[in-house]
C-alpha cells in the first residue's frame, strides 16, 4: 500500500506515488535499454539507476513534476562495446512509453564502463 510523502504526514517507510512515477520511468527505461543490448550484441554485466524527479509545488499545495533525470550507470562486458552500449540509451528514451506519456522532460545522463 502506497503513502503520501512524509513531508505531507506519510509514511515514510511507503512508496509514495511520486516516487513509483520515478521508478516507472526508470524501469521503462531499463527494460527498453536490456532488451536494445541483447539483440544489438551487448553485453550487459550490470545496470543501476539512480534516477531524480523535480517537483514545484504552488501555495495551494497542488504541484507537478518539471522533470526527471535518469541516471543509468551500465557495465558492459568489455571496451569494444562501449560506444555502442552509450548509444542505445537514445533508442531507449525514444522507445519508452512511460517517457513519451508525460508532460514534462525525461533526461538521462547515463554512463557505461567496461568490466
Amino acid at each position: 500500500m502506497a503513502s503520501s510523502d512524509p513531508s505531507f504526514r506519510g509514511d515514510p517507510a511507503r512508496w509514495n506515488p511520486e516516487q513509483l512515477l520515478v521508478a516507472a520511468l526508470s524501469d521503462c527505461h531499463m527494460l527498453w535499454y536490456l532488451h536494445l543490448c541483447a539483440v544489438g550484441g551487448v553485453t550487459v554485466e550490470s545496470y543501476v539507476d539512480e534516477s531524480v524527479g523535480t517537483m514545484a509545488t504552488e501555495k495551494s499545495g497542488a504541484g507537478q513534476f518539471t522533470e526527471v533525470v535518469l541516471r543509468p550507470r551500465v557495465v558492459v562486458a568489455s571496451e569494444d562495446m562501449v560506444d555502442k552500449a552509450m548509444s542505445l540509451h537514445g533508442k531507449a528514451h525514444e522507445m519508452c512509453f512511460i517517457a513519451r506519456s508525460v508532460n514534462f522532460p525525461v533526461r538521462h545522463s547515463p554512463t557505461v564502463v567496461p568490466r
